[in-house]
């Protein structure tokens, strides 16, 4: 077991994720629940607009998903709930490789956790107990009953979830090889995915407070001034991104657009066109 501990790793995480997502799958909900679902499966289906400050990822992967409807118009819904289905299944997936990676020898940012310390022998005892943790952490997470609620519709909270979970998971894995050449690549991930993310839903820069923890435990002497130091500058990256990048593309893009449109005399668009250009 000690010499198959990745693949052993890798197989029992795509079981549970099958589970889970057949479990989501099976109980999905046929067509609209009564909230904001009905908003965001009718602009996924259509590419309409939602609610500010909207949800494009969200619906340009929920309008893929409809179109498995055909010409049924009926079981677009069902197959946006699907998209949450499986979204939840894969944060199962992302969850129990999260807690494997913890249990087995972290070292950030809650070394106590680890049941084999860094430099010793894994047992068969021990890959036993790392895997017990795993799978009673993910399947117990699995039927917990606001995310199976949250799991069986169309909404953005699976997706969003999701988002979390796989940068969270990104973010171990880095840690794990953050000594190695072109380890950087993991954390360019990372920032493309929560680019992505916030196209679904603002939950996923939550994860921002840990990550810096987890770069701030891996490369330096952790003090309990550098742990303050660290969380408030991921503080600064939220507020940045949060009130400075996102509202600012949008900002800026339309002062471009009229100084072109309005004192240039051009067709509407092209402002917003150079201002992406100029990037």
């Amino acid at each position: 077991m000690v010499r198959n501990y990745k693949l052993i790793n890798n197989i029992l995480g795509w079981i549970i994720c099958i589970i889970a997502s057949t479990v989501y799958v099976i109980t999905a909900e046929p067509t609209v629940s009564f909230w904001d679902c009905g908003e965001y499966i009718a602009t996924a289906y259509k590419l309409q607009v939602g609610h500010p400050p909207g949800a494009p990822t969200f619906q340009l992967i929920g309008r893929i998903f409809s179109m498995f409807a055909g010409d049924d118009v009926t079981k677009v819904a069902f197959c946006i709930n699907t998209m949450s289905a499986l979204c939840s299944g894969f944060i199962i997936l992302f969850l129990f490789w999260s807690i494997t990676i913890f249990t087995k020898a972290p070292t950030i940012p809650l070394p106590k956790l680890a049941l084999s310390k860094a430099g010793s022998v894994l047992t068969t005892s021990k890959s036993i107990a790392i895997f017990g943790s795993g799978i009673v952490g993910a399947l117990a997470y699995t039927f917990t009953d606001t995310f199976w609620f949250s799991a069986v519709e169309g909404e953005v909270y699976a997706m969003s979830s999701f988002s979390t979970a796989l940068v969270f998971w990104a973010i171990l894995k880095w840690e794990s090889v953050s000594d190695n050449n072109y380890s950087y690549r993991w954390i360019i991930l990372i920032a493309f995915l929560i680019g992505l993310s916030i196209g679904v839903h603002l939950l996923n820069l939550l994860t921002l407070p840990a990550m810096v923890l987890v770069i701030y435990f891996k490369k330096y002497k952790p003090s309990n001034k550098g742990m303050i130091y660290a969380l408030l500058l991921s503080f600064l990256i939220i507020g940045f991104i949060m009130w400075g990048l996102v509202p600012g593309l949008v900002k800026y893009s339309s002062v471009f657009e009229r100084i072109f449109v309005n004192s240039f005399k051009l067709p509407f668009n092209v402002g917003t066109i150079f201002y992406f250009l100029h990037y």
